[in-house]
């Protein structure tokens, strides 16, 4: 008899023209791509790259091994990988946004990373052979999509059976800012708004356990941070970089004006700039599973949770 609370990984699991009717009402990266915009992701990626290290540490990546960095936009966690699986290993990176892809081409040719290769496609449906990595990764991706469950998918469906998904995405529940500032509310506002219009979910960090599970996964592991920054940090004012990369898409669903974003923004950053304001934008969730080799025999035993790093289920 086989184990009621064993779930094989998704192969197909969204028909085909489904899948494909949501990519074309939801074709690019929700953020843009603007200089800006590009700006924010390079520093975000040197920001996370200790978290991207964390994460590792609990996954088995060995030399020449073959990584998958999935919505990798200007810079991602290329340089990263391409170091860890050595030249006898290969990176590939996908992002569906043109001008991010032409910027992480840029970034391989500078640093001269012959192990890596980047190309355009969307994460839901990459085009790309099954069971080709030994790892794959995303990075801020998942909050950033409608129907997230879709990437978690062909991600499965990409790495190899015994390789490991791994995932890092914020939930914003908690946008903490102290002493208490009507501007840092009213943009809170402004920024769920906006995610909310494109069918995104800010709160995704604490539903990737879930998403992994459900999508055939075992051996599954979460970590959190939860970072304070002090004034003059870049990642300290996310919240109003975000909201200023989404202005354009607020404006014209008429969330806010652009007189309204101006001023809101200015009172905000004021506000953070002061090194008295306490402030957290997000938890920030970190969370890997494996694809198994074969179908677990039922032991009879209760259903394995979630481990935390200390062991404990979770």
């Amino acid at each position: 008899m086989g184990d009621p609370h064993h779930r094989e990984p998704l192969s197909n699991p969204f028909r085909k023209d489904d899948l494909m009717t949501e990519i074309q009402s939801h074709p690019a990266y929700a953020l843009g791509s603007d200089p800006d915009e590009r700006e924010r992701l390079r520093r975000q990626a040197k920001d996370l790259a200790t978290d991207t290290v964390t994460l590792l540490s609990h996954v088995d990546l060995r030399r020449g091994g073959r990584v998958l960095d999935l919505g990798c936009g200007p810079a991602g966690s290329i340089e990263l990988f391409a170091g860890r699986v050595g030249r006898a290993g290969s990176v590939t990176a996908v992002d569906i946004d043109p001008v991010h892809v032409e910027s992480a081409r840029r970034l391989v040719r500078d640093r001269r990373l012959d192990n890596v290769e980047v190309l355009q496609a969307d994460g839901r449906a990459t085009g790309l052979p099954p069971a080709s990595f030994d790892l794959v990764h995303a990075r801020m991706l998942l909050v950033n999509v409608p129907s997230p469950e879709r990437v978690v998918a062909e991600m499965v469906r990409l790495v190899k059976p015994g390789g490991w998904v791994i995932v890092q995405e914020p939930d914003c529940e908690a946008h903490i800012c102290y002493p208490p500032h009507a501007g840092w509310d009213q943009l809170t506002g402004i920024l769920h708004a906006g995610y909310h219009t494109d069918g995104a979910d800010l709160l995704i960090g604490r539903r990737l356990s879930t998403l992994l599970r459900e999508a055939g996964l075992t051996d599954i592991g979460a970590d959190a941070r939860a970072d304070v920054y002090p004034a003059g940090h870049p990642r300290r004012t996310v919240l109003a970089d975000l909201v200023r990369s989404m202005r354009g898409k607020v404006v014209e669903r008429g969330i806010a004006s652009e007189e309204e974003l101006a001023d809101v923004d200015r009172r905000v950053r004021e506000h953070l700039a002061n090194p008295e304001t306490v402030t957290m934008s997000s938890l920030y969730f970190l969370v890997w599973g494996r694809k198994p080799t074969k179908r677990a025999p039922y032991s009879g035993g209760q259903c394995a949770g979630v481990q935390s790093p200390s062991g404990s289920v979770v």
